[in-house]
């Protein structure tokens, strides 16, 4: 028997403008949420932007990665992080930086190289400083402000500046919050949860786009008819669309999530959560946003 394809209903008839307040409820809910909690518990920075020890070996064998993690938490040396790369024999090792100078950091190295043995390869021994982590910190968040602002003008310049002010606050809210997750939870913020934010907004902003080109092409044929119900419309006619490509990318990430161990746990984690508010926003916030923007250029204004 060959199973059905799942069908979602394409006629659809909700009207999303009218569930608006609920929508920004939820938004500044989250958003206060977010906000309390970065003063309260701030971001649980890891190796990457506090600084510490960064160490590439190489085995004579395939890497167990649990294994190599359960020998090493026993030289309590704190933070300790893992990352097997390039070929299975390979694998990056991250541990936080030590109370000292730098002799107290090659003495917790030449500990790491003793527990692992003479077996392996050592090709590259760092030692990141406080002050280069806050620096790679910052060129982080530049790198995130930078890409929402790009996304906005795009958008304003494909369509008009209405468009793409309502693209950046929605990205902005889908970023934001997911930095909201790392607070909550706790999760490690480090360069792989920057790389996280990033694909996150270009995703973000992809069904956003989709959306407001409905909007666009709606408004263009139909020119009587009040923004409301070209909005509700638009959202209608899109949303199979947007639930099929949120609801495949997330099975795509669900073993991710569920087996892809401490590793990955940030990033997916991360871009799950984005990817359900991204859906969210991309309906209830960006397209309910156009309603308070001044009028577009190509329509009359019609309410």
């Amino acid at each position: 028997m060959f199973l059905r394809p799942i069908q979602l209903p394409t006629d659809t008839k909700i009207d999303f403008v009218a569930k608006r307040w609920w929508a920004f409820g939820l938004t500044l809910t989250l958003v206060a949420i977010t906000i309390v909690s970065l003063f309260v518990k701030g971001l649980n920075l890891g190796i990457d932007f506090k600084g510490g020890i960064l160490i590439e070996a190489k085995a004579q064998q395939a890497i167990d990665i649990g294994q190599i993690r359960s020998e090493l938490s026993t030289l309590n040396l704190g933070q300790v992080e893992l990352q097997q790369f390039g070929s299975p024999d390979d694998v990056l090792i991250r541990v936080q930086r030590q109370e000292g100078d730098e002799k107290v950091q090659m003495k917790a190295v030449q500990a790491v190289r003793e527990k692992l043995g003479p077996s392996y390869e050592y090709r590259r021994v760092e030692v990141v400083g406080p002050t280069v982590g806050n620096e790679l910190l910052q060129k982080g968040i530049l790198a995130t402000v930078f890409a929402m602002l790009a996304i906005a003008a795009y958008v304003g310049f494909r369509f008009e500046w209405q468009f793409g002010l309502a693209a950046l606050i929605a990205t902005a809210h889908d970023v934001f919050t997911t930095v909201g997750l790392y607070t909550v939870l706790q999760l490690d913020f480090n360069l792989t949860a920057v790389a996280a934010l990033l694909t996150l907004a270009g995703y973000s902003v992809n069904d956003t786009v989709v959306i407001f080109d409905r909007i666009r092409e709606t408004l263009r044929r139909q020119r009587a008819v009040d923004l409301a119900s070209v909005i509700n419309a638009s959202v209608n006619e899109t949303l199979s669309r947007t639930l099929m490509t949120g609801g495949t990318t997330l099975i795509a990430l669900l073993p991710l999530l569920l087996m892809g161990g401490e590793t990955l746990i940030n990033f997916s984690a991360a871009l799950t959560w984005g990817i359900l508010i991204g859906t969210y926003s991309s309906i209830y916030v960006a397209a309910a946003l156009m309603l308070y923007m001044p009028p577009l250029k190509r329509i009359e204004k019609k309410r």
